[in-house]
């Protein structure tokens, strides 16, 4: 081996430093590995403790408990994140709704909403008192084929000014886009929702009683995720998916006509609308890798699936998708089996994407039946809806299924419920 490749190689790269790429980073600081992330990104845009991040995420139990793993929740406590104890949903169209309580499972909060901002500026902290190589700036340009060697499998990345570096295993964190999974030659699955998402952050007249809002309506659901800023109660983020012609409408609207007709929307649940901040809007879009994995890469978080934001599960299976890996890794590495290969990946497979598919039915199945539907279609859902509600037994077991409380969650991300 030349001194420029001993250089220039490594046990694990990692493209991308967002939340999945840096929790996996974390988790495997302490393992032995020489571990470089590879940033596209000059720096972190830091935490603003004066302006809500408008991209948030509902961190289940089961993600906290893996960020507690990485001693990165004390961070994240310190800047800002917002628990909830309730959660209510209910039908625009008639008189269905379900409505879900911590007391319904003795436990102290649902979940958490949490900037995404705030859980990555915490994941860097961590990471900067690790020996794991952080380099910013990173233009990739392609990524060889794996080929055998004394270790296993190896492959190497290209950078923009000339640099190689290899590794055992690429992981691939590099988001919905991913550019690795393209020159990897993933195939996936993939569709368009038909709606597009309009994100910001609102004031309202009452608070947000701890309580997560959803409301589906025949173009999209709306969801309002709460936020205490400054002490007060009366913030909420909020996820409006419709139609991308009436995205577009909403978005043209002055911030007063906006508020005005959220307000109607939401049909004045907590009074009135306020206020909001800027507006962003983006089309959604499903998508799965039909595989995770090939010799010397992996695909984890946004690269191997994406889902409809209704539920907030998009972070939370990607955080998921990092402790899996983190521990199948960990464990090959102190067996001293190679990380890029079938036996190594083939686990970390098996154990996520059954959990990711059935997420993504899931929502696939909200969006399709609180989609426009004939009036009996529209009964029927509305007496079902009414009927879990009516039941506790199916009730507590939706909510602790929302938790983590599933099989094949890793050790790190386990909850135990009374």
């Amino acid at each position: 081996m030349t001194e420029e490749r001993r250089v220039n190689h490594y046990d694990l790269i990692i493209v991308g430093g967002g939340m999945v790429g840096t929790a996996i980073a974390c988790g495997l600081a302490d393992s032995g590995m020489r571990i470089a992330v590879l940033e596209a990104a000059e720096w972190t845009v830091p935490w603003q403790p004066e302006q809500v991040d408008p991209r948030v995420s509902a961190l289940t139990e089961a993600s906290l408990a893996f960020l507690q793993s990485l001693n990165a929740w004390p961070g994240m406590t310190q800047m800002r994140v917002t628990p909830y104890q309730q959660m209510k949903v209910w039908e625009a169209d008639g008189t269905g709704h379900i409505e879900f309580s911590c007391d319904d499972i003795h436990a102290e909060n649902i979940g958490h909403i949490v900037e995404n901002s705030v859980t990555l500026n915490a994941l860097h902290q961590q990471l900067e008192q690790t020996d794991v190589e952080v380099i910013r700036g990173a233009q990739l340009v392609g990524i060889t084929e794996a080929f055998k060697d004394e270790y296993g499998v190896e492959r190497s990345v290209m950078l923009a000014d000339g640099t190689q570096l290899s590794a055992q295993l690429i992981v691939a964190t590099d988001g919905a886009r991913s550019k690795l999974r393209e020159w990897g030659g993933f195939e996936t699955r993939e569709w368009d929702y038909g709606h597009d998402a309009i994100v910001t952050t609102i004031k309202l007249e009452q608070p947000h009683q701890g309580t997560c809002w959803q409301r589906f309506m025949p173009t999209g659901p709306l969801a309002l995720l709460p936020i205490t800023f400054n002490g007060d109660d009366r913030y909420c983020s909020i996820v409006w998916s419709t139609t991308p012609d009436e995205a577009a409408r909403l978005s043209a609207l002055s911030d007063e006509d906006f508020c005005a007709e959220l307000s109607l929307a939401f049909e004045h649940r907590l009074g009135k609308v306020i206020s909001c901040d800027p507006r962003f809007s983006f089309p959604l879009r499903q998508r799965h890798a039909k595989t995770y994995w090939k010799p010397g890469l992996v695909l984890a978080g946004d690269a191997a699936h994406t889902i409809h934001p209704l539920a907030g599960q998009g972070v939370n299976l990607g955080l998921l998708d990092a402790a899996t890996l983190v521990e199948e890794l960990a464990n090959a590495w102190q067996r001293q089996q190679p990380l890029g290969i079938e036996q190594t990946l083939g686990k970390y497979q098996r154990r996520r994407m059954p959990d990711n598919l059935k997420m993504m039915a899931l929502m696939e199945s909200f969006k399709r039946i609180y989609g426009p539907v004939p009036v009996g279609v529209r009964w029927i859902r509305n007496v079902g809806m009414n009927l879990v509600n009516q039941t506790p037994m199916v009730k507590k077991q939706l909510l602790r299924q929302a938790l983590g409380e599933r099989a094949g969650l890793p050790e790190a991300a386990k909850v135990h419920l009374a």
